[in-house]
């Protein structure tokens, strides 16, 4: 088993653009794909962003036993981690690096022990978080309520969590993940 670093975050707090920086860094660190059977959004495509399956074929994902963790975050709309996935990138010697939400992250959390680091990114409040859901221009008003009411209940997870970072400050909020992960991957400050 390898290790695994698992950034979960109420939808809009910067958890991604987090994680995509990170994985720009040369460390061994591969992205895991999670699952769902919501549409793709803009660009998405399967396998990138997500592996994109209807919900009959989730369930029946879910019923030959083939997530390591999986989850109804919206009634009707599943998202999941394949264990194929994880296993595919250990296999190729790196770090399994998830970008999930906040029950899954601490599900992950559970399975993996000492050998996970989890950071739960959290907004400098709700309504910053609000305003960055409005500023990118993605989902519809009554999407974006659901999303706020989503995220105050995720944001009672963070104790859950290994290391709460504020993302306040992109660019404090990078040097401080920086930090955690270069400490958790290779021992070093």
């Amino acid at each position: 088993m390898g290790k695994v670093i698992i950034f979960s975050a109420p939808s809009g707090a910067g958890k991604s653009t987090i994680v995509n920086y990170l994985l720009k860094k040369n460390w061994g660190l591969e992205f895991s794909v999670s699952a769902t059977c919501r549409a793709p959004r803009g660009n998405e495509q399967h396998g990138k962003e997500y592996y994109f399956f209807t919900q009959e074929e989730f369930k029946k994902r879910i019923a030959a036993d083939e997530f390591l963790e999986y989850e109804e975050v919206y009634p009707g709309c599943f998202y999941g981690t394949l264990k194929s996935e994880v296993e595919r990138i250990w296999a190729e010697g790196k770090t399994v690096l998830f970008d999930i939400d906040v029950v899954g992250g601490v599900n992950l959390k559970k399975k993996f022990g000492s050998e996970a680091l989890s950071v739960f990114i959290q907004p400098p409040s709700i309504a910053a978080l609000q305003e960055r859901l409005i500023g990118r221009g993605t989902d519809e008003p009554e999407k974006i309520e659901q999303r706020v009411a989503k995220a105050e209940y995720e944001m009672t997870f963070a104790e859950n969590f290994d290391i709460i970072i504020v993302n306040d400050k992109l660019e404090e909020a990078l040097a401080e993940v920086e930090t955690i992960v270069n400490k958790f991957l290779f021992g070093e400050e």
